[in-house]
């Protein structure tokens, strides 16, 4: 790939379309199902639950780990989805085409050729070609023909060590995702272990020491039960609704603003980010993703505007989902579409609350009573009725001391992803040109 002439990626690759697939099937054992749904619009593999599939998988339909596969389809022509391009990742052991998807076959097996060209269809250089040769209108496609046409400059020194650098990033943010998913998951256990299962009030009751707990803590938590509104709590504990939780705590649940007061045209590039649905993963904001306005906008709905220890929910669609707001969203706006929880200044932990929130009870609570036929909608009412155990003020405060640590890392782990995020799009906006020399690239992830 040395030569000084562009080729075209039709030297390099064939394509492999995916076929469809019998519904009956999915969920059983078998590979992942990698669609649509397993590419991030623009390129890049997006984590998520993936379901499995148990039926006929033909040898050429199969991806593993390494392979690159493309979407040649997409509901809009916004040019963020059509001609996306993603790379099956070590911890997915091997996937399944579907339909809308094809695979990228290359004629000789060179890594560093995969790796090149898996970064060069990651250009804005490539989302604009793909974007001017998007065709139709309520199913949008690029023909096999033009994705096969897009120009491949040669790999030249600087672009090859542009890639050694993209590559570098990629594997940080993974490093990152991580040790987040680590430390989300030591949250979780330690609110389980707490809230759900009263590991040490049940310790307390059959006369044993909670285990791992120092005794000035132990002895905060009761050691029997009592019948509430949501069955057996400890004693002391109130059966309540977040509703009644956030008057009790000078809190409040609103709708964020309206299409009327929020307009398509409001949308500007550099700005105030919106916090929408679509920005909302796993209890955080994902910053990459969010649309911005001017500050000016941001001022004339200066309600909306989000603080630390806020909580946006997703108010249409997966009902399920929000995010806890850290420091770093300060003065972010609550968006169209989403619900916005805000506790009292009395009320000692907001990480108790949205984790009580993203429990399956509250979770299976909400998509029950979600009103809407073809897609699930919440209010404010609907979202002050999830019923909350509220335990113990001074236990809350020992969790949120607990915690608090946590959170602030995994705050800290967003920031420095975003921020290598930022450097990522700065250098693939330089890949096809390579015009950054080796020591601007290199400082920049020094």
């Amino acid at each position: 790939m040395n030569s000084e002439t562009s080729r075209c990626l039709g030297h390099y690759v064939t394509l492999v379309r995916g076929t469809t697939y019998k519904g009956s099937l999915v969920g059983a054992p078998g590979p992942a199902l990698l669609g649509l749904g397993a590419i991030e619009p623009g390129g890049g593999f997006r984590e998520t639950e993936f379901k499995t599939y148990g039926g006929e998988c033909p040898e050429k339909l199969m991806l593993f780990p390494g392979d690159l596969f493309a979407a040649l389809k997409g509901a809009t022509k916004d040019g963020k989805m059509i001609g996306s391009v993603a790379r099956v990742p070590d911890h997915v052991p091997f996937g399944r085409l579907t339909q809308d998807t094809v695979k990228l076959e290359f004629i000789e097996s060179h890594e560093a050729t995969r790796t090149y060209i898996y970064w060069l269809l990651r250009t804005p250089q490539y989302r604009e070609y793909c974007a001017g040769r998007a065709m139709g209108s309520a199913v949008v496609a690029l023909s096999r023909e033009d994705f096969l046409s897009y120009p491949v400059p040669p790999c030249t020194a600087p672009r090859a060590h542009l890639v050694d650098l993209l590559e570098e990033i990629e594997r940080r943010c993974r490093v990152l995702r991580e040790n987040s998913a680590t430390l989300e998951a030591i949250g979780r256990a330690l609110f389980k272990s707490w809230f759900v299962d009263f590991e040490p009030i049940r310790a307390k009751q059959e006369g044993r020491a909670p285990e791992r707990m120092v005794e000035t803590v132990a002895a905060l938590f009761p050691d029997e039960f009592e019948e509430s509104k949501l069955g057996l709590v400890p004693t002391g504990w109130r059966a309540s609704t977040l509703g009644d939780l956030m008057k009790d705590c000078d809190g409040t649940i609103q709708t964020g603003p309206f299409g009327s007061q929020l307009h398509a045209s409001d949308y500007v590039e550099h700005g105030i980010p919106v916090v929408m649905p679509k920005d909302i993963q796993g209890r955080r904001v994902d910053a990459a993703t969010a649309a911005r306005i001017c500050p000016e906008d941001a001022d004339r709905l200066q309600k909306h505007k989000l603080k630390s220890g806020d909580i946006v929910f997703s108010r249409r669609g997966d009902v399920e989902r929000h995010a806890l707001i850290s420091e770093r969203e300060v003065g972010w706006l609550c968006g169209t579409g989403c619900l916005l929880v805000r506790s009292g200044p009395s009320f000692l932990s907001s990480s108790f609350l949205s984790m009580t929130l993203d429990a399956p009870r509250a979770r299976q609570w909400l998509v029950r009573h979600a009103i809407g036929a073809t897609m699930p909608n919440l209010n404010t009412s609907i979202l002050g009725s999830v019923p909350v155990l509220v335990p113990d003020t001074k236990v809350l405060e020992i969790f949120e001391d607990t915690v608090s640590a946590t959170e602030a890392q995994l705050t800290a782990n967003s920031k420095l992803e975003t921020t290598l995020s930022s450097i990522r799009d700065m250098l693939l906006l330089r890949l096809n040109s390579g015009e950054l020399s080796l020591s601007e690239a290199a400082a920049l992830v020094a």
